[in-house]
């Protein structure tokens, strides 16, 4: 009967998490088609198109640790209700960089915005896993979670390709609609989160005399598993980026049918995450993780490998919530296809790394969030890459980066550090 009681409980805060992690993906996902608009609107390099992303996702590097600190120190409400408001300040910036055309001013806006994903992000993750009772079922818990936030990325890229229409004329402005329903978001978060009651299982109440001698960087599988999501949310986020870069420049397809595109790499996203929820309780993280990672070594390759003139007509996520066509080479397709197996890479790599790491996962996930700086920094160099060498050929960068994944699922994951004390 108490089993039952908790599990009731919690069914309110798990749903509360799952609507924090839209709103992530929809805050963060505006940097994908903000980088054709401010491409346009400032005559940028692909290079310089990338620096609202690298902005939003540089300021895990600032804010990882203090996250993870205000997590242990005033818990998941306080910590999830101050980054809502950063959130609306980094928004209410961004809108206010339209109005007065200004790059520097959009560039401050996608910071302060990473801000907020940071501290959003050091909440839900830990607290999904946590109420999963880790193992398969948090995995399971972090795979549904993952589901709503591929909706809200799917959402962001085809509703302002949609707003954008012209993207030689384009501007920030243009996508004020998306920015008004963020801040419209963030507010009904707020009422709802502030009204409700949070389990806070990792707040620390009060001081402990014993010190710790270690930390989570003292095991091995944690420390290559930060590097894995590194290179993960590189990866997850470069691939469709770039892809946009690629289709409004040198393919010249418009930014409309490029958006329906792009929303349907996130679709796929969140139809793997769905499925990997279900399929969560059956199958290991180790076991997904390597299998996702083979078959984007695959698709990557393929896509580098076949003629860049063969075309397809590939079924799309249109603005109506309906699928068309639309004509793109198959090695547009076959990256778009990579949203199946990016989908539950951050679940299996957050819950590998993290396991048995007991009462040093509060100040685990802080150091996690650091390290999804990756989304601004290897973006940013595939950008440069695509200058340099031209849009499919930087896929190598990403060719790298999901080899280091595969090697952390087979080999890295290993817990080799039992004998450390967790409890």
């Amino acid at each position: 009967m108490d089993t039952n009681q908790n599990k009731q409980s919690y069914a309110l805060p798990i749903a509360m998490m799952f609507a924090l992690f839209f709103m992530i993906a929809f805050v963060t996902g505006l940097q994908n088609p903000m980088g054709v608009i401010v491409k346009n609107q400032f005559q940028a390099s692909n290079l310089l198109s990338q620096l609202g992303n690298f902005a939003n996702f540089l300021a895990y590097a600032f804010m990882g640790i203090p996250a993870g600190l205000m997590l242990q120190k005033i818990g998941y409400k306080k910590t999830a209700l101050t980054a809502i408001l950063v959130g609306i300040a980094g928004v209410a910036i961004t809108f206010f960089s339209g109005k007065i055309e200004s790059f520097a001013v959009y560039l401050i806006g996608a910071f302060v915005g990473g801000f907020s994903m940071c501290m959003l992000n050091t909440v839900v993750n830990p607290m999904l896993n946590t109420l999963g009772g880790e193992g398969k079922r948090g995995n399971q818990l972090l795979q549904f979670g993952g589901t709503l936030n591929s909706m809200g990325a799917t959402i962001v890229p085809v509703l302002v390709g949609y707003l954008m229409g012209d993207v030689a004329k384009a501007t920030i402005s243009d996508a004020n609609p998306a920015l008004f329903l963020a801040i419209g978001i963030f507010v009904l978060a707020f009422i709802v989160l502030y009204s409700m009651s949070i389990p806070e299982p990792h707040i620390v109440a009060e001081k402990s005399t014993e010190k710790n001698t270690h930390s989570p960087l003292s095991f091995r599988h944690f420390v290559l598993g930060a590097i894995a999501i590194f290179v993960y949310v590189g990866v997850e986020v470069g691939i469709p980026n770039i892809a946009n870069l690629y289709m409004t420049g040198d393919l010249q397809i418009n930014a409309t049918t490029a958006g329906t595109v792009v929303g349907t790499y996130w679709f796929l996203m969140l139809v793997g995450r769905l499925t990997g929820g279900v399929l969560g309780s059956k199958f290991s993280s180790k076991s997904m993780l390597s299998f996702a990672a083979v078959l984007g070594l695959v698709f990557v390759l393929l896509a580098i490998f076949l003629p860049k003139d063969q075309m397809v007509s590939m079924p799309v996520f249109q603005s109506d919530i309906s699928f068309g066509l639309a004509q793109v080479p198959v090695s547009i397709m076959l990256l778009v296809l990579c949203g199946l197996c990016t989908s539950v890479m951050w679940g299996g790599i957050f819950n590998l790394a993290t396991e048995g790491l007991g009462k040093y996962t509060a100040a685990a996930s802080g150091i996690f969030m650091v390290m999804v700086c990756g989304g601004g920094i290897i973006p940013a160099i595939q950008g440069y890459a695509a200058d340099i060498f031209g849009y499919v050929q930087s896929y190598w960068v990403v060719v790298i980066g999901i080899t280091y994944m595969l090697f952390y699922a087979l080999v890295g994951s290993k817990n080799v550090n039992k004998d450390i004390k967790v409890d």
